[in-house]
């Protein structure tokens, strides 16, 4: 059985969703994991707190794998079991749909060429934005293209906000997408309702 099937049935076995599957140098067999999402229902309540993967999630995980991974004969020296993180990987459909109105980061595989009007740049490739549904069905991300206001600086309140940008955009046009990893110290209230990262 290849390792893709081996890691994704024991993962999905054990109740979690397999992000990732990435194997580095020295042999070291790194893997994702993430609680599944279930799209709550629009009469349900948004839930008040998110869950995350514990180390608890991690360590049941881990023994499952070099159980099975040992069984099978799969080559690797060392397995690390995680939990995706804050920049967690946007990789199917459904990523996109549950991170929804979420800061995210794009790469596209190729520039946006000559169908780039205003003001962005033809040659660019990457975009941070909220994610948002698009009006085609697809999938579109919204920004601002604003300098960032260094601390302590204060901002006129007459100046002019830079326009709203969107762009649209296929999962099959990304190279990368990812949350952007944006850390805030002030503590979870008005994120009720988003996805676990």
């Amino acid at each position: 059985m290849a390792l893709q099937q081996i890691v994704e049935q024991v993962v999905t076995g054990l109740g979690y969703d397999l992000v990732e599957i990435e194997r580095s140098a020295g042999g070291l067999l790194r893997i994702t994991i993430d609680l599944p999402w279930v799209a709550p229902a629009t009469d349900a309540p948004a839930p008040l707190l998110d869950q995350f993967v514990t180390v608890e999630d991690c360590e049941k995980v881990t023994r499952q794998l070099q159980f099975a991974l040992e069984v099978d004969g799969a080559e690797y020296k060392r397995l690390e079991v995680s939990s995706p993180g804050i920049d967690r990987p946007l990789r199917h459909e459904q990523d996109f749909v549950r991170f929804e109105g979420s800061v995210i980061d794009i790469t596209l595989k190729a520039p946006m060429g000559a169908a780039a009007a205003g003001q962005v740049s033809a040659n660019r490739k990457k975009f941070r934005g909220t994610l948002e549904r698009a009006e085609s069905g697809g999938w579109q991300i919204v920004w601002r293209d604003e300098p960032a206001v260094k601390p302590g600086q204060k901002v006129s309140k007459k100046r002019v906000p830079a326009p709203l940008q969107a762009l649209g955009f296929t999962l099959d046009e990304l190279r990368d997408a990812r949350l952007a990893p944006i850390v805030d110290f002030k503590g979870r209230a008005g994120k009720a309702g988003q996805g676990a990262a």
